[in-house]
């Protein structure tokens, strides 16, 4: 909610010149909206469950719509993209672009492969929250921490999309390139065309599907090990389909990695503090008298 109000302001403020701008901000502003509404809905409706379902899941909807429509805030704060100062770090880092390399040792039946586990980025999170939530038959500290550190990763991850934004390897170093990156048997050409006019494009810095990628492992890893051991190794792919696609710079997967740190240690640590409070709260509701005493 915050930070979606926060987008709305900047969007009718400062970043009102930028092209959307005032479309943009009334959808922040509907997403920040949302929820406390279906909340209130909740509350006014406690026998429609679809409604609790919709406010517990209202995150995941927002995340990746929310990635759109940033357009106008990077206008606003970085117009200028920032793939040379990325990319010299990968040539100081490696002493070579890693995407480039990979064009010329991957085969086409590897392409069509990758291909289809980068496009599990929009479902694993989903599949995974989906299972907590029907194995603990609605919200549970589990499925709120889950829910929490993806947030937070999302969050903090379009910040930085704000603060360095880049196009990636597949537009900026396209003369480095033998051909086009349909190079597969049947899949590539067909998902690789999907992804050719996205909504916005200057999502590189830090990698937003490794990072994703690498919450949803966390969390399944904690708490549902037969999901992790399912989704392990198109997991793997999906974070390597991102240099061998052509999206990121090495540099990008490199500094999601810290990136997933902080934010699942923050969510622990804000998820214990509010069942704590929840505890505390709970205790000093209780009546004197009832309780029992040796």
């Amino acid at each position: 909610m915050v930070a979606c109000s926060v987008a709305a302001l900047v969007c009718v403020g400062p970043a009102r010149w930028a092209p959307h701008s005032g479309r943009n901000a009334l959808l922040f502003l509907f997403f920040a909206l949302g929820l406390p509404a279906m909340r209130m809905l909740e509350a006014r409706f406690p026998r429609q469950p679809l409604i609790a379902i919709l406010a517990d899941f209202w995150l995941l909807p927002v995340s990746a719509l929310a990635h759109g429509w940033l357009g106008p805030i990077v206008d606003w704060m970085n117009p200028v993209v920032k793939d040379a100062q990325l990319i010299a770090v990968d040539q100081k880092l490696f002493g070579f672009q890693t995407a480039v390399a990979l064009a010329h040792v991957i085969p086409p039946w590897v392409n069509d492969v990758l291909m289809l586990c980068y496009y599990g980025h929009f479902m694993w999170p989903l599949l995974l929250g989906v299972y907590l939530y029907a194995r603990g038959r609605g919200s549970t500290p589990a499925f709120d921490e889950y829910l929490l550190g993806l947030g937070l990763l999302l969050g903090f991850n379009y910040a930085a999309y704000s603060l360095v934004p880049a196009v990636g390897p597949r537009y900026f170093l396209i003369g480095a390139f033998d051909g086009p990156a349909t190079q597969g048997w049947i899949l590539t050409p067909l998902l690789e065309s999907m992804m050719r006019t996205p909504v916005y494009t200057r999502d590189c810095f830090p990698s937003g599907h490794t990072g994703v990628m690498l919450v949803v492992l966390f969390y399944a890893f904690r708490f549902a090990r037969r999901f992790f051991w399912v989704m392990l190794f198109p997991g793997m792919g999906l974070i390597f389909a991102t240099l061998a696609g052509r999206f990121h710079y090495a540099i990008d997967l490199i500094c999601a990695v810290p990136l997933v740190m902080v934010v699942t240690g923050l969510a622990l640590a804000l998820s214990r503090s509010a069942r704590q409070r929840a505890v505390e709260q709970g205790a000093r509701s209780v009546p004197a008298d009832a309780i029992v005493r040796p």
